[in-house]
């Protein structure tokens, strides 16, 4: 029994990439092949390494009741045997489906080719977080040894959108994990790359999480870093900065804390003159540090 059956739809992915192979079937570019879901095995350059379980089900539900609206792309490498190029969400949601065939367009792909479709086809899903994208723009620098001009043409993106997801990758991993966790917006990370030190960056983003900072609010605050570099951000709630927290008597109290704790102290101070002082630290032992120095003046 045959394993393909021939159907027609649109053209695929294919039309985003002018050298990533022809239609398997020459004579008509709109072809679409039945594969059995038996002979498709998964892509080893899938650049996408989570799956939402339930979403998986909802789209399984969706493909039951009205089969698959986007085919697959696979490459074949044998009579009885397919690797999957882009879709793998429908690929294993059809499998929960019950399906014993599924609808793919089959392309002649080198490795290379077929890394490049993978990831040009997942950087336009829009359920990505931005660290999987920008993760997505760095391999297709690295390793499909595309330009940023060249990858803003197969994406259909501005290279100042491409070069702001890839700066994404030089904060630190604490905070890339948080933009993936969606404990950061997308604004908030753009406002922090702007901040040149690293620990000016996380100390930020543990003001963020901890007191639900807005953007604007951080904006402010890498405004502030960049005009006093040698001194801490000055975090004030109300909209408009209370006039005493730009007195010199607090700036000396901070530079002189900050030498004492050796760390970036902070003044969290109401319009009406109270609040508190925030000693950040970075590990236990750095607490046990700190600890330390104030137990000396007790």
């Amino acid at each position: 029994m045959s394993t393909v059956k021939r159907s027609a739809l649109g053209k695929g992915l294919g039309a985003l990439i002018e050298d990533a192979g022809p239609i398997r079937n020459e004579s008509r570019n709109s072809a679409i092949d039945e594969i059995d879901v038996r002979y498709i095995e998964a892509n080893p350059f899938q650049p996408r390494t989570e799956f939402d379980e339930e979403a998986l089900v909802e789209l399984a539900d969706s493909i039951k009741q009205i089969g698959i609206i986007q085919p697959i792309t696979v490459r074949k490498l044998s009579e009885n045997k397919f690797q999957l190029i882009s879709g793998e969400r429908r690929y294993r949601a059809a499998q929960m489906a019950g399906l014993k065939t599924i609808p793919a367009y089959v392309r002649t792909a080198d490795d290379q080719g077929m890394l490049e479709m993978a990831l040009v086809e997942n950087i336009q899903r829009e359920d990505l977080d931005a660290i999987e994208i920008a993760i997505s723009y760095q391999r297709l620098i690295e390793e499909c040894k595309l330009t940023q001009e060249a990858m803003s043409d197969r994406v259909g993106k501005k290279r100042s959108t491409i070069t702001n997801y890839l700066r994404l990758l030089k904060l630190p991993a604490e905070i890339q994990l948080g933009i993936r966790k969606k404990m950061v917006s997308m604004g908030h990370a753009r406002a922090l790359i702007n901040v040149e030190d690293a620990q000016d960056q996380l100390f930020i983003f543990e003001q963020i999480i901890n007191e639900g900072l807005s953007v604007r609010k951080v904006e402010d605050m890498v405004r502030t870093i960049k005009d006093e570099p040698d001194g801490p951000a000055v975090l004030v709630t109300a909209e408009k900065p209370a006039k005493p927290a730009k007195d010199v008597t607090y700036n000396d109290l901070e530079k002189h804390l900050n030498s004492y704790f050796h760390t970036k102290i902070a003044f969290k101070r109401e319009a009406n003159g109270t609040g508190k002082i925030i000693i950040p630290f970075k590990s236990d032992e750095d607490l046990e540090r700190i600890i330390a120095i104030l137990d000396k003046n007790v």
